[in-house]
């Protein structure tokens, strides 16, 4: 928005001036949204709507996607291996059953959400994946465990792309990446909590009713768990995806980060080996994972400050280079790999990530989804095979072909940033050369008459899309 046309609105519609805003509303400008001071009562309104609906239901579904996940580490620290005799790599195949269903159902339950009502299909989803989440109490052999993890896998396979998508389809660009940071910490924050579950659920209710404390954990979980237009893949889509660098860009760049910050996922195993006891084992890694929640928070709001979104993509990844070089190094003193174990999880940028390919395709949304569930559903297809070579358990806790894996794999992430930087810029030059030849051939598309034609912001109302409006 040009400066003219901001001073036209604040002059036009009783908007606050930044000269006369109050002490609240330059805290909320400078923390929250930037442009608060912009919005008309009507606007402000929606935005407050869409943070309690959208917002806290996005944010208590993937605390709860993240409690789950981490659940089956710590089980397994807390006595499932030994009440389920698990040998050899069956705990690995257990992770890779859970993320093979995840991988294969990604896309397909994305795209579902474009064609029913989120408050259905995801309604569906989540009570099939509190069911499973129940029954993997009950598991007792790891085949029910392959079968059980599987479906959990299936249920939940939808829910992360599908807000992602939603939330881009709401939230402004000044909006959206600090939702998207809040959004992603919960899962850290689930992450931390299932620890201090467990290490509680262990600590009170091991043996009471003659059921172990690592089924009791199940039990509660899933007492937990249980609270736009249509659209088709067709052939233009399939041809806007292939023929742009966006997709393969951010699919290449997203699952090869992603696939790096596996390291911190074996720090139980590893102070199990070195004789921590079983609520040291929960609420350590825990504690790691609420600093990781901390640093998403910190990589959102100081990408929106700043206004890079590069910068926090590449900045917390390049950090990765240390615990991962510590651990793939795994040297003799413990200190040093309780420190890599610790702060890996610091190099979590995801959220950055995520807003800065809606930014990029904000104008085309199928693509936009489509590439979002790509993003995530591949990743998670190459989780469900690579762990098996790399972080065989035979192989704990020092892991020779994970750690060196996970080293290697942030410092191509980082190549694959830097290209897909080079091809936004080089995408903006192009673009503001177009720009520049429209302008020299008629009126510019944001003059003041455009804008009162979209929004009339004396009576609040909207004359064309939520989404045109608001992007």
């Amino acid at each position: 928005m040009s400066k003219e046309v901001e001073t036209d609105m604040i002059a036009q519609h009783d908007i606050p001036a930044p000269s006369k805003l109050t002490p609240w509303q330059t805290f909320l400008a400078y923390i929250w949204d930037t442009d608060q001071h912009l919005k008309s009562p009507f606007e402000r309104h929606l935005l407050r709507k869409l943070d309690l609906g959208i917002l806290s239901v996005c944010c208590l579904g993937f605390f709860m996607r993240y409690l789950d996940a981490s659940n089956l580490a710590n089980a397994y620290v807390s006595g499932m291996k030994e009440d389920l005799d698990i040998q050899g790599n069956e705990y690995t195949y257990m992770g890779t059953c859970y993320t093979v269903a995840y991988a294969l159902f990604q896309i397909p339950g994305t795209l579902m959400v474009t064609r029913v009502r989120p408050t259905i299909f995801l309604f569906c989803c989540e009570l099939g994946w509190g069911i499973f989440t129940f029954a993997q109490a009950c598991a007792q052999t790891s085949q029910q465990m392959y079968a059980f993890r599987f479906c959990v896998g299936m249920f939940e396979s939808a829910f992360f792309p599908s807000l992602l998508y939603l939330m881009g389809s709401w939230y402004s660009k000044t909006e959206l990446n600090k939702r998207l940071a809040i959004f992603h910490l919960s899962g850290s924050l689930g992450s931390a909590f299932g620890g201090y579950l467990q290490a509680a659920v262990y600590k009170t209710l091991d043996g009471h009713h003659g059921i172990a404390g690592w089924r009791w954990l199940y039990i509660v979980c899933g007492c937990m768990t249980s609270q736009p237009g249509e659209r088709k893949i067709d052939r233009q889509l399939l041809k806007r995806m292939f023929s742009s660098w966006k997709w393969y860009g951010f699919v290449l760049g997203y699952v090869v980060y992603g696939t790096s910050c596996q390291a911190s996922s074996y720090f139980g195993i590893w102070l199990k080996s070195v004789n921590y006891s079983v609520e040291s084992r929960n609420i350590i890694p825990s504690c790691g994972s609420l600093l990781s929640a901390l640093c998403i928070f910190l990589w959102g709001l100081g990408s929106d400050l700043t206004g890079s979104r590069f910068a926090f993509v590449f900045g917390p990844l390049a950090y990765g280079l240390l615990p991962n070089g510590i651990l793939a190094a795994w040297p003799a003193s413990n200190p040093l790999k309780f420190f890599a174990f610790f702060t890996g999880g610091c190099q979590l940028m995801t959220a950055v990530f995520y807003t800065w390919a809606n930014e990029i395709m904000a104008g085309d949304n199928e693509l936009r989804a489509i590439t979002i569930a790509s993003m995530n559903g591949i990743q998670y297809s190459v989780s469900a095979w690579l762990p098996i070579i790399i972080f065989p358990q035979t192989m704990a806790p020092s892991f020779r072909r994970g750690f060196p894996t996970t080293f290697a794999l942030v410092a191509l992430g980082l190549i694959i940033i830097v290209g897909i930087k080079f091809m936004t810029v080089r995408d903006e030059r192009r673009g503001l050369i177009n720009s520049n030849q429209d302008v020299a051939e008629g009126p510019s598309s944001g003059s003041n008459e455009d804008i009162d034609e979209k929004y009339d912001l004396k009576d609040g109302q909207t004359t064309t899309t939520v989404q045109e409006v608001r992007k």
